[in-house]
């Protein structure tokens, strides 16, 4: 190959390394699809000043929930591939993924992913006015209603939606699918009585559990929690080998050059390592992980074929 052929096709390596060396050169804009106050905006907001800190940009987390995620997740495929657009985004993600035909961006394609951030268990919460307190009452109660109970999510596909069919499926319980655009929504309306229950992340659920404005039965976990040491694992409380965990990741639009994903990658890991974000996302209930690009994407893939499974058995459909 000529000279001149070979400086040619180093120019792009070239400038993908130069746009990583100075990446970032503005404001980085974190998408996060649910509410002000969910999971997701609080890990957004708890790793984006950090990374602010780091290089010197500041990383303006923006809230847009609607439709599961889809919407935040549209806007995000569609943004240019340099790094400034990030979504910060739960396994709702591969939810929606499982159960909508149509999206507005294809979700294997259009997608980078960047980092696996956290994974978390979830606790199933109950009005306290519904008058169970136990796990086995409250199944009971769905069974002598079959259909009339209703829970509440942050949008169909989403990962507390998955959670709670999944649930469902175990405890072979009939009940209504009332999708909310956020977790704390939904959190406030089983407070008041207007929803039964909600499988609800422990991030934000925790403190309302503390002070009695929710009554939680179980935790999704194969373990009992430090932060809810008083709450069962529903494996032992009723359904042996009942385990789920819901997840966060970072994801970049397709096509943005490896060197950034790999930097954002290296960026949220070091984060992640620090003890004093280590210390508030395990304190409410999270576990810190951190992941390669690739393994994240992997991972991803997978969990988008296994919702797909458990929401055509529970007879899942989008709106």
């Amino acid at each position: 190959m000529k000279r001149w052929a070979v400086a040619f096709l180093m120019v792009p390596y070239a400038i993908c390394m130069a746009a990583a060396g100075d990446y970032p050169t503005r404001p980085i804009r974190m998408i996060v699809p649910f509410s002000a106050g969910s999971a997701t905006d609080l890990l957004a907001r708890m790793i984006g000043p950090e990374m602010t800190k780091t290089w010197g940009q500041q990383v303006v987390v923006d809230n847009r929930p609607s439709a599961g995620g889809t919407v935040a997740g549209g806007i995000v495929a569609k943004a240019p591939p340099d790094g400034h657009t990030l979504m910060l985004n739960s396994s709702g993600f591969a939810g929606a993924a499982a159960l909508y035909d149509k999206l507005p961006y294809d979700s294997e394609r259009d997608f980078a992913g960047v980092t696996l951030l956290a994974v978390t268990p979830m606790v199933l919460t109950v009005a306290p006015t519904l008058g169970v307190k136990s796990l086995r009452e409250f199944i009971a109660l769905a069974h002598q209603k079959p259909g009339e109970l209703n829970f509440g999510s942050s949008g169909i596909g989403s990962g507390t939606h998955y959670g709670a069919e999944l649930f469902n499926l175990a405890a072979k319980m009939r009940a209504v699918h009332v999708p909310y655009k956020g977790t704390p929504e939904v959190a406030t309306d089983v407070m008041s009585g207007r929803l039964d229950y909600a499988m609800a992340p422990l991030l934000p659920s925790t403190p309302l559990v503390r002070s009695g404005r929710l009554i939680a039965l179980g935790i999704t976990s194969p373990q009992r929690l430090p932060m809810l040491p008083d709450v069962p694992t529903i494996a032992e409380a009723a359904l042996p080998g009942f385990v789920y965990e819901g997840w966060y990741g970072i994801f970049a639009p397709a096509r943005t050059p490896r060197e950034i994903v790999q930097k954002l990658a290296q960026e949220t890991s070091r984060i992640l390592k620090l003890p004093e974000i280590h210390e508030r996302i395990t304190r409410e209930g999270a576990i810190p992980r951190g992941s390669t690009p690739e393994a994240f994407t992997q991972m991803v893939q997978d969990e988008i074929a296994t919702r797909r499974r458990v929401f055509q058995a529970a007879g899942a459909k989008p709106e």
